[in-house]
């Protein structure tokens, strides 16, 4: 094979021409139209394009082509350059004829063209003749590549009994050729695998249904798909693909019965609740599509319930009521299994639902005895004498059998003593008397047991109502306290009083308040009924004398509204109290409380008197005792001197005037030396009569105590610690004034106390005990 066959040119006036082996006389116009350009740029070329054959198999160097310029008189003065991708390895040039070969195996998917440059110059000058060109060899592409699926394996999902046409999933395959060129890279899909359920479309490679298909049949599928190039032609490269297609669940099933009778049995002992058997229908269908509700139909749905187990989709009958073997012994219940989930496409096959029949036999069991009501409630009048009659409870043994039945009362020692019970009959007696102030119900549990059986227990609540009687009559809900003054007026309010009752009064208690009949004639105080269970205490006449009488007994007759009513007197106590307008009743109260205790004002004065005595007495005793626990160290007074302080001198009282000379207090030298005594009396009042002008802020009394301070702080006949002296003074500026009494000259004899019985009754008293002559008169 020649190079004619791969090279077309397009000769102008510079030409590039093929190669021209020896047979250079071979007509020209046997080759192919050339593809490839050439244009004269004054004495130069320019280049287009070559085309090479890939995957050709080279024995020898191939030829692709010839540059020739048309300056070049073959004389050898010419040499021709190459240059580019490739050049030197994979294409060479001959320098002097300028023809070009390819000495490799070219592949267009590694490389699908290459750029090289061409350079004609003169051998002896090195200088270019023509102008440098570019030009490009294209890789021509042959079918050497298959096609693949570079996605595959493919897996899809679809619903069962879609309708055909539908559209499952899209296949696509690749082709490493060429596809601007020829048709090797030009597909045609088609399906090995998977007829007649699915069809693929040739050129887009989507797989669609051909006919609907049931999952209960058969679930998945496996489809092989070809890809093949050369548009299908013979010759050409294929390759395929597998397609895993699953059919998804559709609710296309109703549920479906195993069995067209269910038999079951349930003892008439057990409890509402129980498990009484299980139930199944199958659906062909799988998830939410399989779920199903079971119903019980009728009036057998009062008695049984089923419930739907969600895991196993299992109906578990359950009893919903007791059942007794005595009044029914078997019963036919018609069950019912419904789709939760309903397909409308289907709807017209008919409702997605299936009944069977449950045939439940009741077994006889010992029962206990049953109660004709399931708690009593009874009553019965408070007082009623032993051996009345409560009432009467009945039970039945419900089995055929009938034993007898014995009842009893348990769980309370207290209720056995306060009722009985016949053991055959159930009545139930009092056997003490009741109270209803002490307790107004009684629940009493009571046993029947069967005779024959005495495991068979039944217990029932009986509650017995104890009624009221009028029995206690109306007193005072508290103890009052009443005070009256000795200035009170007649029709004066000095109490409100009020009423209570134990019983209990249907229609809501009224009590009516007036005076005993022994107090009618007592003129001193009345009773005023308010007609709302209250009364008021009024005076009766003006002024009361404590001295006369400290207390008076106020008799209070108390009616209730019972039948037949009850009556009660109540007394009151009121106590006079010595009070002005400004007096409360609190000195009222101690003195009425004093009375109460039987004391009189003289003897509380002694009393006191004898508590201070003892008082005095207790306190010398214990300083007297301190003095001797002093006396046990005579011999070390020494080691006691840091911690014991002790003062000989005494004064005597406010006339001792040479106790002290408070002259050291006002002078600014201090003496140590031992002063003897002497009188100052004179000085004394004197500075007293000065004191009056100094005050807190007064610059001597500061400067004295600054003196005193460093005094003490430089003082080494002092003990070793600190001691901290205060001096206070009295007169002007002080808070308590002037409290000697050296300026005095007025003696108790002359005490006036006659401002003390301004202060109430209390300082009276104490006015009488230090005025003589008003104790006297009075």
């Amino acid at each position: 094979m020649n190079c004619y066959t791969w090279l077309s040119l397009l000769l102008t006036l510079g030409q590039l021409q093929p190669c021209l082996p020896s047979m250079q006389n071979h007509n020209t116009h046997k080759m192919k139209q050339p593809s490839a350009t050439l244009q004269r740029v004054k004495r130069g070329w320019v280049w287009s394009q070559f085309f090479v054959l890939e995957e050709q198999i080279l024995t020898e160097p191939l030829c692709v082509g010839q540059l020739k310029s048309d300056s070049d008189k073959h004389d050898g003065t010419f040499k021709y350059i190459l240059t580019g991708d490739g050049a030197g390895s994979i294409f060479t040039i001959d320098e002097y004829t300028g023809t070009i070969h390819v000495t490799q195996k070219l592949d267009r998917e590694e490389k699908p063209f290459y750029t090289l440059r061409a350079q004609a110059i003169n051998r002896n000058t090195q200088l270019p003749v023509e102008p440098e060109s570019e030009f490009i060899i294209k890789v021509q592409d042959i079918n050497d590549h298959e096609p693949k699926f570079l996605d595959g394996p493919y897996e899809a999902t679809v619903p069962e009994m879609s309708p055909e046409g539908t559209s499952v999933i899209q296949v696509t395959a690749t082709d490493g050729d060429d596809p601007a060129y020829g048709n090797s890279a030009r597909l045609l899909y088609s399906i090995l695998q998977g007829q007649p359920y699915f069809s693929v479309e040739p050129k887009t490679g989507v797989i669609r249904i051909s006919s609907q298909m049931d999952r209960e049949t058969k679930e998945q599928y496996f489809v092989i798909i070809q890809a093949k190039d050369m548009v299908g032609q013979m010759g050409g490269f294929s390759g395929t693909a597998t397609v895993t297609i699953n059919l998804s669940d559709i609710n296309d099933n109703k549920p479906k019965f195993q069995q067209k009778f269910y038999y079951m049995n349930i003892s008439e002992a057990a409890p509402a609740g129980s498990t009484i058997g299980k139930i199944m229908a199958e659906d062909s269908d799988i998830g939410e599509n399989a779920a199903m509700n079971y119903v019980i139909e009728g009036d057998e749905s009062l008695v049984f319930d089923i419930i739907t187990n969600n895991e196993t989709q299992e109906g578990i009958v359950i009893l919903k009521e007791r059942v007794d073997y005595e009044s029914k012994r078997r019963y036919s219940v018609r069950a019912k299994a419904v789709n939760r989930q309903m397909d409308g496409r289907f709807m017209k096959e008919g409702p997605f639902e299936d009944t069977t029949i449950i045939k439940i036999s009741v077994e006889d069991a010992d029962e206990p005895p049953v109660f004709t009501s399931q708690n009593y409630v009874m009553e019965i009048a408070e007082g009623a004498t032993n051996g009345s009659l409560v009432g009467a409870i009945t039970a039945r043994d419900p089995d055929n059998a009938n034993s007898p039945i014995r009842y009893s009362i348990v769980h309370s020692t207290y209720l056995k003593r306060l009722f009985s019970i016949n053991a055959h009959s159930g009545t139930i007696i009092i056997t003490k008397l009741l109270d209803r102030e002490t307790a107004a119900w009684h629940n009493i549990t009571v046993t029947a047991t069967e005779t024959r059986n005495p495991e068979q227990i039944s217990e029932v609540t009986v509650y017995v109502q104890v009624l009221d009687v009028n029995d206690h009559a109306p007193e005072f809900p508290k103890h009052y306290e009443i005070y009256v003054c000795e200035n009170a007026r007649s029709g004066q309010l000095i109490q409100t009083i009020s009423a209570v009752d134990k019983d209990d009064s249907v229609e809501g208690h009224h009590f009516y308040f007036d005076l005993a009949r022994e107090a009618t004639n007592n003129s001193n105080f009345t009773v005023r009924d308010n007609q709302d269970n209250t009364a008021g205490i009024l005076t009766a006449k003006n002024g009361f004398s404590r001295q006369e009488q400290f207390a008076f007994f106020l008799p209070v007759l108390i009616v209730d509204n019972g039948t037949p009513s009850l009556t009660s007197t109540n007394t009151l106590t009121v106590s006079v109290c010595d009070c002005d307008t400004e007096a409360s009743a609190e000195s009222c109260r101690f003195g009425a409380f004093m009375f109460s205790m039987g004391l009189s004002i003289e003897t509380l004065v002694a009393v006191s008197a004898c508590i201070l005595i003892i008082l005095v007495f207790f306190l010398a005793m214990l300083v007297l005792r301190q003095r001797r626990k002093q006396s046990l160290f005579p011999d070390k007074p020494e080691e006691f001197r840091e911690n014991i302080v002790r003062y000989d001198d005494e004064g005597g009282g406010e006339e001792d005037t040479e106790a002290f000379d408070i002259s050291a207090l006002r002078t600014r030298t201090v003496m140590r030396e031992h002063k003897s005594r002497r009188n100052i009396t004179t000085e004394i009042q004197s500075l007293y009569r000065q004191s009056l002008q100094v005050g807190p802020d007064s610059a001597v009394f500061r400067e004295f105590i600054l003196e005193k301070l460093k005094e003490a702080n430089t003082d080494p006949t002092v003990p070793p610690y600190d001691s901290l002296q205060t001096y206070a003074f009295e007169g002007t500026g002080s808070l308590a004034g002037s409290l000697s009494s050296l300026g005095s000259s007025m003696s108790d004899v002359d005490e006036n106390y006659d401002y003390l019985t301004e202060r109430g009754p209390d300082f009276k008293q104490l006015a009488c005990m230090y005025d003589p002559i008003k104790s006297a008169t009075d």
